[in-house]
């Protein structure tokens, strides 16, 4: 498909929550942020289970219409892309029903509970021939695709060793709400699969494919007020409520080593995340060493980053690096260093790569390929976690990992 100058593109949104939010407000500023790309999404129609959001999808996000049932937006002729903003439980689902009513798909991570539903959406992609794009939004920061490109141009030498923390406090309270997400019929994993999720792409993406794990796991709040299904939020405090069982993990670790690649042969790591710290709010942090420097990041500093190259001369150690023009996308919200964006300018970044790869312009978003690649980077961490032996992984063909 080629895009004209001005190439209208119908948008479909499954669930009107947060996430269905932000990707409605990236589909509307699309125009305004990338003007050159004559791209312009039309919000035709959003399904969500609970009425109240289905009509703020009309009337506050403008959509033309609003459905409670999701099959709707899947047959709707003017819909040519879908946003799948779904709890975890359902992304399987929807996505496998989106690739086979032909729509191209913007989903949410996970993409299933598990590498083995993520592979069956994967499947159902691949047959149908539909472009898929991945929530992985940390890709997208500035200072994130600056330091890919240094590490791929070799600025750090040979890679030698990371280390990513992903910590925040999200659960941190012990009476907080036992919503889906500590379910593991609904939410599968907990923490591997929510923040490990996005740690593990963010390394694939930078450094190259994880080929093997060893893992630890620790559920440190075993017990949550029950929440009533389809009530309130996951930030939800309940206090003196009946109890049930968290049922997945809220702490995990892993060792981890990279396939060997031109950039990282050898390489080797650890990475962390928690959903239960008390002082981090979104503290998402990684460190990448190599044998002629090193740099650091912190999402909750987002726009700004340290890097340290040489081992001699006068100045010595980390220099901060605020981003400006020439890192990735930051030409299109801010005019010079200092300025920084935020966590939904991320997601207009993501709607951006999405709609160009569905014209046939690039293939640079993540895919459903990427998707399949850190499941089975989770679901090894698992295993190794139950059976306290290291897991070997294979490569997964057509990944955005190994863009160089």
């Amino acid at each position: 498909m080629t895009a004209s100058p001005r190439t209208e593109i119908g948008v479909g949104l499954i669930s009107v929550g947060w996430m269905g939010k932000v990707h409605s407000r990236a589909y509307s500023a699309l125009p305004v942020v990338y003007p050159e790309l004559g791209i312009v999404p039309k919000l035709i129609i959003a399904a969500d289970s609970e009425p109240s959001r289905a009509e703020y999808a009309k009337d506050v996000l403008g959509y033309a219409e609003s459905t409670l049932d999701y099959h709707e937006v899947l047959s709707h002729p003017d819909v040519d892309v879908v946003s799948i903003c779904a709890p975890n439980f359902l992304h399987a689902e929807i996505g496998i029903a989106a690739a086979k009513a032909g729509k191209a798909f913007w989903i949410e991570k996970p993409v299933g509970r598990g590498a083995e539903e993520t592979r069956a959406v994967e499947a159902a992609a691949n047959e149908a021939g539909v472009v898929s794009s991945i929530g992985f939004n940390y890709r997208h920061a500035p200072a994130i695709e600056k330091a890919k490109q240094m590490i791929a141009d070799g600025k750090l030498g040979r890679i030698t060793n990371i280390r990513g923390t992903f910590f925040a406090d999200y659960s941190s309270e012990p009476n907080g709400a036992l919503s889906w997400r500590f379910i593991r019929a609904l939410a599968g994993s907990g923490v591997l699969g929510d923040l490990m999720g996005h740690l593990v792409d963010l390394m694939q993406y930078m450094v190259g494919p994880i080929s093997d794990v060893s893992a630890l796991t620790s559920t440190i709040h075993t017990q949550r007020p029950i929440q009533q299904m389809g009530k309130g939020t996951h930030f939800d405090v309940i206090e003196g409520g009946e109890l049930g069982d968290v049922e997945n993990e809220d702490y995990a670790a892993m060792l981890v080593r990279f396939a060997g690649n031109a950039v990282a042969a050898g390489a080797v790591g650890t990475l962390e995340a928690s959903r239960v710290a008390v002082g981090p709010r979104a503290s998402y942090n990684i460190e990448i060493y190599g044998t002629e420097g090193s740099l650091k990041w912190d999402f909750e500093r987002m726009n700004e980053f340290d890097v340290a190259i040489g081992r001699s001369g006068e100045l010595l150690g980390y220099q901060r690096v605020m981003t400006g023009l020439p890192f990735g996308d930051f030409d299109h919200f801010q005019p010079g260093p200092g300025m920084g964006l935020g966590f939904d300018d991320l997601k207009i970044i993501e709607a951006r790569k999405f709609l160009e790869s569905y014209v046939g312009r690039s293939h640079v978003n993540s895919n459903i390929h990427d998707a399949v690649a850190a499941a089975q980077v989770i679901d090894a961490a698992e295993r190794s976690a139950d059976s306290g032996e290291w897991v070997h992984l294979e490569p997964v063909a057509g990944v955005t990992a190994a863009i160089r």
